[in-house]
């Protein structure tokens, strides 16, 4: 059994060589050689790319250029904020120095608007290109902004596009990680064209040095690049605040600058609080008492209870500071700009509210003025009145003008754009943001506030991780502008200032592997390669290299134990027979008697008689091991009772051994595994034919699914093949694909309202077809073990109906608790995926589906889901 390693070795080795011949700084040789390399990187493309800045470049971005113009893939390890996009915008000018063409990957759309305007302000509008989803601009530009699923997609296509390519951004490559999407980014990693260089911009995980040698191990000379410096200074603080009648209170969390240590005076007051709080439940129980409200304190258990009541009660009587009271605090303090995060859309909305009802302001009249300004030149012709009342623009634009906006999922896109504007201009001196923002957006501020160590992760509350801390305080501090950044913490219940600390380590998470192969990834690798070729690729993946990883410790263990089992099977060697054979009779026999009679008996059965029958085996079987192990040759041995001593040790490691092997089989080859399961399926559905595996190939059926991406692809590609959406209204198709994409924020049945058309109507007739397709796939999976498929979710097909009809989008928000966000995105995923089964057409036997939802697009496509935000 071998395991590869795939670490570099050439620093050693230099450093080795180093140390053999001392070099003198002062000779001439070493001046000379100094006005060399001066000469050199004067000519360089990486010093003419440092002449256009205004500011000298740090260390670590010089060192990441250098190794880029080099002919290394690079990848970039620092804090938010450090400046790792420089390096990035050193490929975009490396391209255009070599007539090449680079694309900038990013996570999300907002980003790569952002990403796009940046460099259009730079080159030019006519030689910067964006690809998002729902968005094409200029794509065949020199330089093409995209979301990276988009690059994934070319890449299955082998469009031309790819033909000049020659630089890579993956902006975030941290995303990786991602559950739902991350998988993307390991496949644009290990598909891109040999040639091309990547640059991968990422926090600093904590093991970035096992992905910088797998990128190294799928993609060649690799340069990683840390640093961990944060350009501005960070200070971290509590916020306090004894009542409302008290001005709230900013303690430093660390003793001092330099200290690890916690603040004794943040301590001493917390301890002062709780003291407080206490005092409060008492006499707030006395009151109840008094009253002669003692439900529930008598009894068995009344003390006990009164006692639990009366510190929950404390707890709920420990004043947390108000949020308006918080803003108000930090204004007076001069920390503002500042960044405010609330882990709730409704929360940050309230916070906005709150703070506008509480009589703040933040800005001047002046500033007020050019708010506004800003904002109706922002709107103009983006937006009719009708829906702008609809979505609240009015007192949208008042909180503007007081300095204060909230930030999250749930706004529009126009509406998060004009907020960014402004806090970007520092007119805006407060956003109100979900943990969203803290991705990749160019939004640094004076200082960050947190509202709490937990947040909902739709399941529960959870505490925050040092990685999800870090992401968020690394807003805070402006390069250029602030001496030192804060970070604070709003005091709140269960808040203890260690856990904080904890929470502030430098390199804070390990990034791990979410890749898993997928039907469409199957059809579109078997399409370009053989079988094996396709395995040999997924074993390429960074899952398989962590899971080779994990297998490491495994492979000496089972070496250490195989060593022990030649050494036991020397001390119990027989000449009357083979004793190990005879040592595997008697563990069989002990595991029939131990084991399968009691699993027999615990099993369910049909009739008594099914019973009977089945311990009747197990003891037939029992008696057979029985009369073979008396009969095995090894029994009558003189020396049986010291071969059994070693014996009975080598059965125990044995089993050891059995366990140690299926672990490490269960982890290498894991994700090939996957793929086989699979493939089997897509066999049995007829998406690949081929009497064996090595003879694979992707049928029509195929063809279709290789075009549809999604978590539901294969179900739609079923649907298609089976024509269940044939017959549809654009309308009604706009109601049934919703089901494949959308995605409910709470729990529900995934049914909407009502279905258009009643349960008589063609609408809920062929979502019940598509349920039955969904359940005989789910069911295949199942018995291939495979994950079972992510639900269908048809909750919103009455508001994508009447969307699609022409219907206003207050009509057509009225009674239901979507935000307008939500209902843009909702209505983009439906038209991305109306707009893949339109692009299927030549794979279709009905081309007249693909024509409707063709035409279907444009019908969602419109008003405010129209929006791009790129002029």
């Amino acid at each position: 059994m071998t395991h590869h390693h795939h670490h570099r070795h050439d620093a050693q080795a230099q450093d080795a060589r180093t140390a053999r011949a001392p070099f003198d700084p002062q000779s001439p040789a070493a001046r000379y050689q100094a006005f060399k390399e001066r000469q050199r990187h004067a000519s360089s493309a990486a010093a003419a790319f440092e002449n256009t800045l205004q500011f000298t470049l740090d260390d670590f971005q010089r060192d990441a250029i250098d190794a880029l113009e080099a002919g290394r893939n690079v990848l970039v390890a620092a804090p938010t904020g450090a400046g790792k996009t420089i390096v990035a915008d050193f490929a975009m000018f490396l391209a255009q120095r070599r007539n090449a063409k680079a694309f900038y990957t990013t996570p999300i759309k907002a980003l790569s608007n952002q990403k796009y305007h940046d460099l259009a302000a730079v080159y030019g509008q006519d030689r910067v290109g964006l690809l998002t989803g729902d968005m094409s601009v200029n794509p065949e530009a020199d330089i093409v902004v995209m979301t990276t699923e988009v690059l994934r997609n070319m890449i299955y296509e082998n469009s031309t596009t790819l033909n000049a390519l020659e630089y890579v951004v993956l902006d975030e490559v941290h995303y990786l990680a991602d559950r739902f999407r991350g998988q993307v980014w390991e496949e644009v990693i290990v598909h891109l064209p040999a040639r091309v260089k990547i640059v991968g911009l990422s926090a600093t995980v904590s093991n970035v040095e096992d992905f910088s040698a797998w990128i190294e191990s799928v993609r060649g000379d690799t340069a990683l690049v840390i640093s961990e410096h944060r350009p501005v200074p960070l200070e971290r603080h509590v916020m306090t605040q004894r009542d409302d009648r008290t001005e709230p209170q900013l303690w430093d969390l660390y003793r001092s600058a330099d200290s690890d240590q916690v603040n004794p005076g943040l301590v001493h007051e917390l301890a002062r609080l709780d003291r407080e709080g206490e005092r409060r439940a008492r006499a707030f129980n006395d009151g109840r008492d008094s009253r002669g409200s003692t439900r529930g304190g008598r009894g068995r258990h009344g003390k006990a209870m009164a006692r639990e009541d009366r510190d929950a009660r404390g707890q709920e009587l420990r004043h947390v500071p108000k949020r308006w009271a918080v803003i108000d605090e930090m204004d007076f303090l001069g920390l503002l700009p500042g960044i405010y995060f609330i882990f709730s859309r409704a929360g940050c909305d309230r916070a906005v509210e709150q703070c506008v009802n509480a009589g703040l302001r933040l800005t001047t009249d002046q500033e007020a003025l050019r708010i506004r300004r800003i904002v109706d030149g922002m709107m103009e012709g983006q937006i009719d009145r009708d829906d702008a009342r609809a979505l609240g623009f009015s007192r949208f634009r008042f909180a503007l003008e007081q300095g204060f906006a909230p930030h999250h999922a749930g706004m529009i896109a126009l509406f998060r754009q004009i907020v960014e504007t402004l806090f970007e201009q520092g007119l805006v001196k407060v956003v109100f943001a979900t943990e969203t923002l803290a991705l990749g957006i160019n939004m640094p501020a004076r200082s960050v506030i947190v509202e709490k160590l937990e947040k909902f992760n739709g399941e529960g509350h959870v505490p925050l991780t040092p990685g999800e801390f870090t992401q968020l305080t690394g807003r805070a501090g402006r390069r250029g502008i602030d001496v030192i950044g804060h970070a604070v913490i709003v005091d709140h219940r269960g808040f203890q200032p260690q856990l904080a600390a904890a929470l502030s380590s430098k390199r804070v998470y390990p990034l791990h592997s979410s890749f898993s192969p997928t039907f469409n990834m199957a059809v579109n690798l078997l399409n370009s390669s053989t079988y094996s070729e396709a395995r040999v690729t997924l074993d390429h993946s960074f899952a398989q290299w962590e899971a080779n990883e994990s297998a490491e410790d495994l492979e000496g263990r089972i070496d250490a134990l195989q060593q022990a089992l030649d050494g036991y099977e020397k001390a119990f060697a027989c000449d009357r027979g083979d004793f190990r054979e005879f040592m595997r009779l008697r563990m069989a026999l002990t595991d029939a008697e131990r084991k399968d009679r009691r699993r027999a008996a615990g099993m369910p059965y049909s009739s008594p008689e099914e019973r009977k029958q089945a311990i009747k085996q197990i003891d037939e079987r029992i008696a057979d091991l029985r009369r073979r192990e008396r009969a095995h040759p090894c029994r009558s041995c003189p020396d049986i009772t010291e071969h059994l001593r070693w014996g009975n040790r080598w059965a125990k490691q044995v089993r050891q051994l059995d366990r140690l092997r299926d672990r490490y089989e269960s982890r290498t080859g894991s994700v090939a595994r996957r793929f086989e399961r699979i493939c089997e399926i897509l066999r049995i559905l007829g998406y690949v034919d081929g009497e064996d595996a090595k003879d694979y190939h992707v049928t029509q059926k195929g063809q279709l699914l290789r075009h549809l991406y999604g978590e539901l692809d294969i179900v739609l590609a079923e649907c298609l093949s089976q024509g269940l959406l044939n017959g549809l209204s654009s309308e009604e198709l706009v109601a049934v694909v919703s089901g494949f994409v959308f995605e409910s924020r709470r729990d529900s049945a995934g049914e909407p309202r009502h279905y258009p058309g009643g349960l008589k109507g063609r609408i809920h007739s062929t979502v019940v077809r598509i349920g039955q397709v969904h359940d005989a796939i789910t069911s295949l999976c199942e018995d291939w073990g495979l994950d079972d498929l992510k639900p269908l979710d048809f909750g919103a097909c009455d508001i994508m109906f009447d969307w699609s009809s022409g219907k206003s989008l207050a009509t057509v928000l009225d009674g239901t608790d979507m935000t307008g966000g939500d209902f843009v995105r909702s209505c983009k995923r439906v038209a991305d995926a109306l707009g893949q089964i339109a692009a299927a057409a030549p794979w279709l036997e009905n081309r007249e589906v693909a024509d409707r939802a063709h035409d279907a697009m444009f019908t969602v496509n419109r008003g405010v889901v129209a929006y791009s935000g790129i002029d």
